[in-house]
């Protein structure tokens, strides 16, 4: 536990990984105000903290200014899943640049050091393989998911802006794909989809032929990095990549979700979505030296973790379908 207690405010702090970095936060016996309008955020990832004294849930849409008095900002509002973002993509768009403009407003009013969660999106399909963070990306601006990927770069932009114009204290992550207890479970995402299609015993879902990698970090780790980048100096600012340089092709992810549920579902094979990246992993040699951070959590025991979350929420929502 911290011996000094600060006022940490978590934009997006109802969502899956905004609740974990809440908890964390808590057990470190910071005062934690947790905002979030609840599009993609839900109450159930927050119910367990709302009688802690250190913490307070507000409310509210971070394309509005917010006018509170806090230590710390960590931005992670805006919706990060395909089927989610792209469902108002305008929107999407508003909520990263008009929220890094808010949140970056209220870190210079209040002096506050800022966070950004920003995302591998911003490396589009890449070219170079594994991503370093001096990799400008390739990105298409006018495809369906340009409103997260360019949202993000521009609030990448903006942080950057700040810290140069008015000295704002910035740190900036690259989140790559993560998973663990609290996913939404209609986000679109393998890692999810795959899980709640096996344990329901459906056809699991591959788009093109499976052969596309991913790099999977458990949740515990992201946030792990994410309190050590905030820990740092002043003069480290970022971006720096966190995530799980292991990767995997998503068939074996299926195959590996099919085996650990004893699911009898098939796979069934769609079309792959436009400008959906071939190869996603990260380089995490910034965040091995500057925050002496790499990944501890093997795939087996976050699947694992993660299964058991997905099986308890079904059987939830069952219970509840029955009694009405």
């Amino acid at each position: 536990m911290s011996l000094t207690r600060k006022r940490v405010l978590v934009t997006g702090g109802a969502g899956f990984l905004g609740s974990h970095l809440c908890e964390r936060l808590i057990d470190q016996g910071h005062d934690v105000l947790c905002v979030d309008n609840y599009f993609t955020g839900r109450k159930d990832n927050i119910a367990h903290l709302l009688d802690n004294p250190n913490f307070e849930a507000m409310r509210h849409d971070v394309t509005w200014p917010l006018f509170v008095e806090v230590d710390e900002i960590y931005n992670l509002a805006c919706p990060a899943s395909p089927v989610h973002y792209q469902f108002d993509p305008v929107q999407t768009t508003k909520t990263s640049v008009l929220g890094a403009i808010n949140m970056l407003g209220l870190a210079k009013r209040v002096k506050a050091k800022v966070f950004q969660a920003s995302t591998s999106e911003v490396y589009g399909d890449p070219t170079v393989h594994p991503q370093t963070e001096d990799y400008r990306g390739n990105v298409n601006p006018i495809g369906p998911r340009a409103c997260y990927d360019e949202g993000k770069r521009c609030a990448e932009t903006l942080f950057f802006d700040y810290h140069r114009q008015h000295g704002t204290r910035i740190k900036v992550v690259r989140i790559f794909n993560t998973y663990g207890p609290r996913m939404h479970p209609n986000d679109g995402r393998v890692v999810s989809n795959f899980i709640v299609q096996a344990l329901q015993g459906q056809d699991i879902t591959l788009y093109g032929d499976g052969s596309q990698t991913r790099a999977f970090c458990y949740v515990d780790d992201l946030v792990e990095g994410w309190l050590r980048l905030m820990a740092t100096p002043d003069e480290v600012t970022g971006p720096i990549n966190i995530g799980n340089p292991h990767e995997i092709p998503v068939r074996e992810l299926a195959e590996r979700v099919i085996a650990m549920t004893g699911s009898k579902s098939q796979i069934v094979h769609r079309p792959l979505p436009a400008d959906d990246p071939l190869q996603r992993c990260p380089d995490i040699t910034e965040a091995k030296r500057l925050l002496d951070w790499a990944p501890t959590v093997p795939l087996e025991v976050g699947l694992a973790r993660t299964i058991a979350y997905f099986d308890r929420l079904l059987a939830r929502s069952n219970e509840r379908g029955a009694a009405e």
